[in-house]
């Protein structure tokens, strides 16, 4: 085996470990996904036990509270499902990268058998020439046509694995963002409600943690049935969408909008008042009316010793008293 010829194969052999490294990486930050994922079906499932039981102790249900609840539960399982189907892909992905890893190894002991098999091959074409009475140059001749056929073959392997590299990447860029996007409404793009629960716990704890400030205002989009029934499921569906854009643009990248009911929005703030967030939504709603979209909207801030369950009530009730305040 020529100088060259070793040099070339350790250079492929390192890129083989860089690769074998970072799919050790992809592994190591998938495994941290589980982990989250774990963390966000216990998280979860504490929040719908909490639920049950409060809805248990009650003395007295209404059919709407009763839907409430139903539709807390459903929402819930569709995230655990959403989560076991997140936690499958990532096992494919590992099986994958375990196969590869296993197609590597198998690629490298070749590569170490057809370098002993060069040198044997060196040894018994130095033996022939030794003995042969062809002429040296003609023998030296064929010796370069061979090895600029196997350079060529090792060319094309290398092609062929940077092209499967490529798209291993490109998949797992795909996987990565559905799963990024798995807790999201997908028709606005709101958080779903169960994660939506989960992240607005999060923000009281951390508000109670800084200030203490922290509201909660509840969105509800007037006339959307009248809207369906008169322009069809499409224009409510572009109604809902606008809503929820022109909110974001109004409210800072990190407040959290959650899509609560079918019309329904629940949009928390931290580190302000009422007062503020009122004028915020004053804004809110005289860009709406220009698009010829109307919302209600309710505020309630966070007060000492109050759950998320109560906040929102709270500000349910207050955009209850808004709504009935405009049909006077």
């Amino acid at each position: 085996m020529s100088e060259s010829d070793q040099t070339l194969s350790d250079r492929d052999q390192t890129a083989s470990d860089a690769d074998q490294t970072a799919s050790d990486s992809d592994q190591t930050a998938s495994e941290s996904d589980s982990a989250s994922s774990r963390s966000d079906q216990r998280a979860s499932d504490r929040d719908q036990a909490a639920s049950d039981r409060d809805f248990a102790e009650e003395d007295t249900h209404t059919a709407a509270s009763r839907d409430e609840h139903g539709e807390s539960r459903d929402e819930r399982e569709r995230a655990t499902d959403d989560r076991r189907g997140g936690e499958e892909q990532r096992q494919d992905s590992g099986d994958l990268r375990a196969r590869t890893t296993a197609q590597r190894d198998q690629t490298a002991a070749a590569r170490d058998e057809a370098a002993r098999e060069r040198a044997s091959q060196a040894e018994l074409i130095e033996a022939t020439i030794m003995s042969s009475d062809e002429s040296l140059a003609r023998k030296l001749q064929r010796l370069r046509e061979q090895a600029a056929a196997e350079r060529a073959q090792a060319a094309a392997d290398r092609r062929r694995a940077a092209a499967e590299r490529a798209q291993a990447a490109q998949e797992r860029a795909s996987l990565e963002a559905e799963l990024a996007t798995s807790h999201l409404d997908d028709l606005t793009g709101a958080y779903r409600r169960a994660m939506g629960d989960l992240v607005l716990s999060n923000e009281i704890a951390r508000a109670r943690r800084a200030d203490g400030r922290f509201v909660i205002g509840f969105v509800d989009v007037d006339g959307l049935k009248l809207v369906n029934d008169r322009e069809g499921h499409p224009a409510g569906d572009r109604a809902l969408r606008t809503v929820v854009a022109t909110i974001r643009s109004c409210l800072r990248s990190f407040d959290p909008i959650v899509r609560y009911g079918g019309d329904e929005f629940v949009c928390g703030l931290s580190g302000t008042d009422v007062e503020e967030v009122r004028r915020r939504f004053d804004a809110i709603e005289r860009m709406l009316l220009v698009e010829s979209v109307g919302i209600s909207v309710g505020l309630a801030a966070l007060q000492d010793g109050e759950t998320r369950e109560q906040l929102i009530a709270r500000a349910d009730s207050a955009l209850l008293e808004a709504k009935a305040q405009r049909r006077r």
